[in-house]
């Protein structure tokens, strides 16, 4: 109830910012001019504003992105409002296990650091359908995807905070959505079956994955004593791209939930404040929502649960390599 009252109200939260908070004001004053950042699908949204923030404070901005043209536009609106941005762009299709494979290549070439990790690509509510890897797209393009590319990245980022002292951060988007999942949660003994199949928990349990990637690469991190975090977000209900499946159904429910919806600035301000707030330095496997942690669902609480994920990730992941 008090989650609710505070969206509704914009009242801050602990952390001194709500929901009514944008990204320029929870990092208002914060230096990022030695810190590099990868931003998945950082060309439209809430990524875009995310891109746009970073680099307005002075971080190096990598904007990954499957449309390149969309991505070359987003580094133009960038540098005309901050022309002294550094901003590059790469092309990732993350329905895909050799594009991400490929676009790890490309980073690692431009021979950069990594601090900041902002895995924050989606789709959302797709009609069943199945990417050319043979994967369910939501499950594909929300989870594993970004878990292959993580785990390709972390190597880099873990040799990034070694030799700078600087601690890395990475950041899972996630939606409250992860609520709504099938019953058992994730279906791993028919993760990519048309029958039973419903676009709603579909989405939802590749949101939950995204909380429980985020809990056991946090406990793996911790084990390993890596100066590295990793915490999943909701950025809030917004109008964005992500809604073209169900462009038709969220206007109709805007009619009746105006008070909850955000904007995009105070949409990106969750992941802006995770991902560069001082005030959160050390803290990891959290959940945030108006940046103040949250306490997930049951589901997403469920240590076991997220370990059994990520061994099922990487066998599937091992599995579609041999194919």
């Amino acid at each position: 109830m008090v989650g609710i009252f505070s969206l509704v109200t914009g009242r801050p939260g602990p952390s001194g910012f709500g929901s009514a908070s944008t990204a320029e004001q929870v990092t208002q004053g914060i230096d990022a001019s030695n810190l590099t950042a990868i931003i998945t699908g950082g060309a439209s949204g809430i990524g875009l504003e995310t891109a746009r923030v970073l680099a307005l404070r002075k971080a190096h901005v990598i904007i990954a992105a499957r449309n390149m043209e969309s991505a070359k536009e987003a580094k133009q609106l960038i540098l005309q409002e901050n022309e002294s941005a550094r901003v590059d762009i790469l092309k990732l299709d993350l329905c895909s296990v050799n594009s991400v494979r490929t676009f790890v290549d490309s980073f690692i070439a431009l021979a950069l650091p990594l601090n900041i990790l902002i895995n924050n690509a989606g789709v959302m509510f797709c009609p069943y359908q199945k990417t050319e890897d043979g994967i369910e797209t939501q499950f594909a393009t929300n989870h594993l995807g970004h878990f292959l590319l993580t785990n390709l990245l972390l190597d880099k980022m873990k040799q990034t905070a070694k030799d700078t002292g600087i601690e890395g951060r990475i950041i899972n988007l996630s939606s409250i959505a992860h609520v709504y999942t099938y019953e058992e949660g994730i279906r791993f003994d028919n993760i990519n079956d048309e029958d039973g199949y419903s676009d709603k928990k579909a989405y939802g349990q590749s949101k939950l994955a995204n909380i429980l990637h985020a809990l056991e690469l946090s406990r793996r991190l911790q084990e390993e004593g890596v100066n590295i975090t990793a915490n999943s977000v909701h950025p809030g209900v917004i109008m964005t791209p992500l809604m073209r499946h169900s462009s038709l159904l969220m206007n109709f429910l805007k009619m009746f939930t105006f008070f909850i919806w955000k904007n995009i600035p105070q949409g990106a301000a969750t992941t802006c404040f995770v991902a560069l707030h001082p005030s959160l330095k050390g803290v990891s496997g959290k959940y945030f929502l108006d940046c103040n942690t949250y306490q997930p669902s049951a589901h997403a609480s469920n240590e076991l649960l997220g370990r059994k994920l990520w061994d099922f990730s990487n066998k599937l992941i091992n599995s579609l390599s041999k194919a």
